[in-house]
């Protein structure tokens, strides 16, 4: 692992109106997380994780504070510069695989590609290798309605990895699984953390997949408290 510093926000706040009541969902969350790092954040239903998810990865905006990805201000991005920022340098899954349903799944992890301009040739075959990689070479062509949970879920972790992203996002992708699929997420979840310097952060109530992570951060009560450091 180098020691750049991929993620730098500071100071994170995010509240809501709600008719008269300020309703405060975290308050100063500082946090910094380096190139080919892994780490988990964790915490009750509700402290807020998803929330922080999304705005480190530029798709909600803070009430206060900053989020600085790769040296570049997500804040200060126009809303166009910002989609192709994302594009580029971040991959997201989530714990449902929003996987395009009339789509097979060749062509859904070659959809960021396309859509970042790469040529449609080119696009099919480094998704193709994806799949392979994710052990599914012999379901591109399915469409997600004729895969099981966890073939779609493999298909979304490989459409995040498509593009190559300098970091993967996830919430609860292990989630919305049994435990004998969840597992094998996991296993493959940990295998490409080991295999690529990509740096992973993953929202997660399963403390198993947590404590295989490099840190593991807890979010509760409105803040952010570093609760382990491992090897992982």
């Amino acid at each position: 692992m180098t020691e750049s510093v991929l993620i730098d926000c500071r100071n994170l706040a995010k509240t809501y109106q709600e008719g008269g009541n300020r309703l405060t969902v975290f308050a100063d969350i500082s946090l910094r997380i380096h190139t080919g790092e892994t780490a988990a954040i964790v915490g009750t239903s509700g402290s807020g994780k998803t929330t922080l998810l999304n705005m480190l990865g530029g798709l909600d905006k803070p009430s206060a504070g900053e989020v600085i990805i790769a040296g570049e201000n997500m804040q200060k991005m126009r809303e166009g510069n910002r989609c192709r920022f994302r594009n580029r340098n971040l991959g997201f899954v989530y714990q449902f695989h929003h996987l395009l349903p009339e789509f097979t799944a060749l062509q859904n992890v070659a959809m960021p590609c396309v859509l970042g301009g790469m040529a449609v040739k080119q696009a099919l075959s480094k998704a193709e290798h994806l799949l392979q990689r994710v052990g599914l070479a012999q379901r591109i062509s399915h469409k997600p309605g004729e895969l099981s949970g966890g073939e779609r879920q493999r298909v979304a972790i490989a459409r995040a990895l498509v593009n190559e992203p300098r970091c993967v996002l996830m919430d609860e992708p292990t989630g919305n699984l049994d435990d004998t699929t969840g597992e094998q997420v996991q296993e493959l979840i940990l295998e490409l953390c080991q295999q690529l310097n990509i740096t992973f952060l993953v929202v997660t109530h399963d403390r198993a997949l947590a404590a295989r992570l490099g840190r593991v951060y807890r979010l509760d009560h409105g803040g952010l408290q570093l609760e382990s450091v491992s090897g992982g």
